[in-house]
């Protein structure tokens, strides 16, 4: 008698739990460390593990999937019932508006419509230019560092802000960079903070923590109404982003209300700085301790470019350099953890999903499964050739979401990167300083201390 395994073996079994404490589960513990958390999790248990969270009266059960094909289904075989209506979406919501990243049903696939002809292949290759000049004034700065060491977390998240400021606002880049620096680790703290709570006061109460972000999103919100109303006006004839959103109709003359279009803004500004600073981050310090693979992506970029300026044609002729983010992002994918809400009971992987549970994915997880990646926490950029890529599952790697819901600006990411990161290197040699940084899963992977480089003019 053949004996059936697999999903099929345990198909709706309870998914194991992992062990934590009496009174708040593995609530200390995910604060403590999430990530280390959830590899424990996978670990010990398998590809769906409950986490219990919060004290009795207010636990929360979180299903975690950790196989490519659970996030799959999850992300796209059966995203109907998985959607973004946990806590955790609910406060990006409130803080950051009804925007792209967080909209629902009706509204979410009305702004794509509106939104999605702004991000073809052909528009978003047009903000090479802007996104080559950010990156020489970054190389500038470099070459009056002090000690010949930057921090390049800090110095990519500038860098990163700087190129989609000017991508969204134009001429009025200046305007924003300084309030966004400013205001957004306030608001997207304060995110977090309610969003892994299991009990928040209302944000109306005066208290300090509301009283904080709710300056800090009044004057981000301030500066934004402000250069929407101009553009409302029609006094710049500019063609930034943000010229395009407010002009940007459906086939029957429908656009974005003054509302909506800040939402947009917001999003994009969330979106599309910290995710793709992460990534740069990693990438440099990743090379910075692997001398053999800089050196390599180094020659390709020289010998491919010269001392022309990149375009974004090059990213075709730089499959070395693009397999070594694709490689950093793996091991440091910018969205560690998100989640998702079941809408109906179903199965994933074999085990059962109530109705109303929250559903977890772990690309930091995923991404060092021993079942898809081989001695996983070791940097190797020659997992991302053609055939590699092609040998594994599609949901094994993962950094942009996937599905209908996928990330509408990976194209405009691996662009700057690619750009960002040939220029970078070509003229400099990078050696990491602080060679091990502690980490921490916030709304994007964050580097919980100093990610010091020395820094060397390249000799040719």
């Amino acid at each position: 008698m053949a004996v059936e395994t697999g999903a099929g073996a345990r198909a709706g079994m309870e998914a194991p739990a992992l062990e934590g404490g009496a009174v708040l589960g593995s609530l200390l513990d995910l604060k403590a460390d999430a990530l280390g958390t959830y590899l424990r999790a996978r670990q010990r248990h398998g590809d769906v593990v409950r986490i219990h969270v919060g004290p009795p009266g207010l636990r929360m059960d979180m299903y975690c999937v950790f196989s490519a094909e659970g996030a799959q289904q999850v992300l796209a075989s059966e995203s109907a019932n998985y959607r973004k209506d946990n806590p955790f979406y609910e406060e990006i919501r409130e803080s950051f508006g009804n925007g792209l990243l967080t909209a629902q049903d009706a509204d979410y696939l009305r702004q794509r419509r509106l939104v999605q002809p702004l991000f073809t292949r052909r528009r978003v290759d047009g903000y090479a230019g802007a996104v080559a000049e950010e990156t020489a004034g970054t190389l500038a700065s470099w070459a009056r560092a002090r000690d010949a060491i930057v921090d390049v977390s800090d110095e990519m998240m500038h860098l990163a802000l700087r190129a989609v400021s000017r991508i969204l606002f134009g001429a009025d880049a200046d305007a924003t960079t300084d309030v966004v620096h400013r205001c957004f680790p306030v608001i997207t703290e304060y995110v977090l903070r309610r969003g892994y709570s299991p009990l928040n006061v209302p944000r109306t109460w005066p208290t300090p923590g509301n009283r904080r972000a709710a300056a800090a999103a009044e004057e981000l919100y301030g500066v934004c109404d402000r250069i929407i109303a101009e553009r409302r006006a029609g006094g710049d004839p500019a063609e930034d982003l943000l010229t395009l959103l407010a002009g940007a109709q459906s086939p029957d003359g429908e656009g974005f209300d003054t509302a909506e279009l800040r939402d947009q803004v917001l999003i994009f500004l969330l979106a599309g700085h910290e995710t793709t600073a992460t990534s740069l981050a990693f990438t440099l310090h990743l090379l910075g301790r692997h001398p053999e693979e800089q050196a390599r992506a180094r020659e390709e970029v020289v010998r491919v470019l010269g001392d022309r300026t990149p375009e974004a044609a090059d990213l075709d002729r730089l499959p070395y350099l693009t397999r070594v983010l694709k490689e950093a992002m793996r091991l440091y994918p910018a969205a560690p953890v998100f989640g998702r809400n079941a809408v109906a009971a179903g199965e994933i992987d074999g085990y059962a999903v109530p109705a109303g549970a929250t559903v977890v994915l772990a690309p930091w997880v995923t991404h060092r499964h021993p079942r898809y990646w081989s001695d996983p926490d070791r940097f190797d950029p020659g997992r991302f050739t053609p055939e590699a890529e092609a040998s594994r599952p599609r949901y094994a790697w993962f950094p942009f979401g996937g599905g209908p819901r996928a990330c509408i600006g990976q194209h405009f990411s691996m662009l700057e990167s690619v750009i960002a990161l040939a220029m970078l290197l070509r003229a400099y040699e990078i050696e990491a300083v602080d060679t091990e940084v502690p980490l921490s899963a916030g709304m994007t992977l964050r580097a919980e201390g100093p990610m010091r480089c020395r820094i060397r003019p390249v000799r040719r």
